[in-house]
């Protein structure tokens, strides 16, 4: 019998961590992330971790430096933001905030039709965590940017 192949997700970003361990178990418990699989090194280190979270994936690992593999605490920052839907964004800041995450921007209606905060992850990663609103028209939302912006 031949074994049906699964196609992942077309993109899924890939974080490098410190304390990989303590990352896949914040993701579980602030977002909902379930383990598709990991795999790990002879000494417990995570080596690379698959994690599904509503209905999208990513995957993790510890930090690599002879890899070129590092995390945004080693580069003192990221310039990167991962957004992540939710149903609900006040309770998923909430649960992401008890669970280690700290608060950039408050969740507030924004003029592109979600509701919208900016957490950093304990490992210094950016996540948007969004909600979606109403459905608006791309032409509506340069319409509201412009009247936000004065223009």
């Amino acid at each position: 019998m031949t074994q049906q192949l699964q196609t992942p997700p077309g993109l899924m970003p890939y974080l490098s961590v410190r304390d990989a361990n303590r990352a896949v178990a914040f993701y579980t418990e602030a977002f909902g992330a379930t383990e598709v699989y990991l795999i790990r090194e002879s000494s417990g280190q995570v080596a690379h971790a698959e994690l599904a979270i509503n209905g999208g994936r990513m995957m993790l690992s510890e930090e690599y430096p002879d890899y070129g593999s590092v995390g945004p605490e080693t580069l003192g920052g990221t310039p990167v933001s991962l957004t992540l839907y939710v149903p609900d964004a006040d309770a998923a800041v909430d649960r992401a905030v008890a669970a280690g995450a700290t608060v950039e921007r408050p969740a507030a209606d924004q003029f592109f039709g979600c509701r919208t905060a900016w957490l950093k992850d304990p490992f210094g990663h950016r996540w948007a965590v969004q909600q979606k609103l109403e459905e608006v028209a791309p032409e509506e939302i340069q319409r509201r940017f412009d009247a936000m912006m004065g223009g």
